[in-house]
């Protein structure tokens, strides 16, 4: 079974917005500049050459990830989800049982995560914790360090 990449539907537009952009502006950039590099002379001493190769191999690469997970994307509609669990579109306030320091989290889809702006993944250690918890529930989080215990003090859609 491939694997499903779960996403709101605006991240799903950014995606595809993305990909328009890769495979049409950003490609003729691409093939501009192997054709400016070709005129340089010698392709095996061609430094510039070398560079924009590299760049359309990264080209590529991405466009091929985004059909991927494009072509793999299920929409989550948030709207259906039930208020009292922690689910994917939601907002969790926790805090750690060792400690009183609050902490505030959206539940997102992988495409969508940004662990240094507090927007995680359901599929990473504490996202897949949380998954399912009620107010009041107490998860454990499997850390390099250790499991780490978490109280969930509020739900938010």
């Amino acid at each position: 079974m491939e694997k499903e990449y779960k996403m709101s539907a605006a991240r799903a537009k950014e995606l595809e917005e993305e990909l328009n952009y890769l495979k049409t502006t950003r490609s003729d950039e691409v093939a501009e500049q192997i054709k400016v590099a070709r005129g340089f002379g010698d392709l095996s001493e061609n430094s510039e050459y070398d560079e924009a190769k590299n760049e359309q191999g990264k080209l590529y690469s991405r466009i091929a990830e985004l059909e991927e997970v494009l072509q793999h994307r299920v929409i989550v509609d948030e709207s259906n989800l039930a208020t009292d669990v922690v689910a994917i579109g939601c907002r969790v306030t926790v805090a750690k049982t060792d400690s009183k320091a609050e902490s505030e989290y959206s539940i997102v889809g992988s495409q969508e995560s940004d662990p240094m702006n507090g927007i995680i993944s359901e599929e990473s250690p504490f996202g897949k914790a949380l998954l399912g918890a009620k107010e009041g529930d107490v998860v454990t989080v499997e850390a390099p360090r250790g499991a780490i215990k978490y109280t969930v003090l509020k739900i938010e859609r």
